[in-house]
């Protein structure tokens, strides 16, 4: 299913995205409830920003009490989260507010959760160029190890991926990613 099939019509046709600056309290911007393919609870999201010629997206996601995204990795480019309030857990690690965490493509990560709650400011391209919703689940504890983050204070982690993997490190999730990217770019 297209991402945009699952959110409000944009006014003016098409885009979130204009030439002219946009300046938008992110109140202005209603959260809906959001489907995330095997999550468990009410997601929702506010679109803030939504640039669907490059399938670029900003948000706010609202994850809520108990809520649980399973481990995934998105093949059209990289995500970051920055936590606005509440707690998000990232393959068992809790992130407080002012943490960071960011996944190139093909990179496993996850499971995501929260325990009370959480507001999360997401920046990912989150469409496949067919205008799919570009989410791949993944076997459960391949996800994390990956991922450079940051927590609340500055100090900074890095996994192995993030450190620059060899192929027998990956899962078998990312080197298909990988196998398929090469095919699109007419390697394989």
């Amino acid at each position: 299913m297209a991402i945009r099939d699952q959110l409000p019509a944009t006014q003016g046709g098409g885009s979130h995205m204009s030439q002219s600056p946009l300046k938008l309290a992110a109140d202005a911007a209603a959260p809906v409830v959001f489907e995330i393919p095997g999550a468990e609870g009410e997601f929702r999201v506010q679109i803030l920003n939504e640039d669907q010629e490059k399938g670029v997206v900003t948000t706010i996601i609202h994850l809520p009490p108990g809520g649980r995204i399973p481990a995934h990795f998105h093949e059209a480019g990289s995500e970051m989260h920055y936590v606005l309030e509440g707690d998000l857990t990232e393959n068992g690690e809790s992130f407080g507010p002012g943490g960071f965490l960011t996944f190139a493509a093909g990179v496993v990560h996850g499971p995501h959760g929260s325990e009370g709650g959480a507001r999360v400011l997401t920046v990912q391209q989150w469409q496949s160029g067919r205008g799919e919703f570009d989410f791949h689940p993944a076997e459960e504890g391949q996800g994390g190890a990956a991922a450079a983050s940051t927590d609340a204070a500055g100090e900074g982690t890095s996994g192995e991926a993030a450190a620059g993997a060899s192929v027998t490190d990956k899962s078998a999730a990312e080197a298909e990613a990988e196998r398929r990217r090469g095919e699109e770019k007419g390697y394989g």
